[in-house]
């Protein structure tokens, strides 16, 4: 990554008013925090030697979620952010919501848009079910890994 890609990311961070960016590509991993007065702290590290393909779906529906400690979500699952940027529940501001409460997905289904960068980048479901709850509002920023949606799985 080079330092213009770090500088614009800062950018983003204070244009959105982010507190915290994360961002993992391959043996590369980018952490930043601020502070309300302070500039951010850039931390990098190498990644760690990825899970095999089979176990990561396994680890990522047994991991506890913390927003969703309400007792009425037990058993539901999150759809988290991959990336950090400004939530969007329709394609368009004239058009209808990807999804609603009550709406069935399935692995490959848009269930929103995350902007980052000026790059509008569609969100799939990854988990077949029923949305549940929507967590986030419409335009709202996002960070990496918070929770959307959580989902009934079928």
């Amino acid at each position: 990554m080079e330092i213009k890609d770090i500088k614009r990311i800062v950018e983003m961070m204070k244009c959105n008013d982010l507190t915290e960016f994360a961002m993992k590509d391959n043996d590369f991993e980018l952490t930043m925090k601020r502070g309300s007065t302070e500039a951010p702290q850039i931390v990098y590290a190498s990644a760690p030697a990825a899970a095999p393909l089979a176990a990561a779906p396994a680890a990522v529906a047994a991991a506890p979620a913390a927003a969703a400690a309400d007792s009425s979500d037990d058993g539901l699952i999150e759809i988290p952010s991959p990336i950090v940027g400004t939530f969007y529940r329709k394609p368009a501001p004239d058009a209808d919501a990807f999804v609603s409460v009550g709406t069935e997905v399935s692995e490959d289904s848009v269930v929103c848009i995350v902007e980052a960068m000026k790059v509008m980048n569609e969100i799939k479901a990854d988990v077949k079910g029923v949305i549940k709850k929507i967590l986030v509002d419409d335009a709202s920023p996002v960070q990496y890994g918070q929770p959307l949606f959580l989902v009934e799985p079928k």
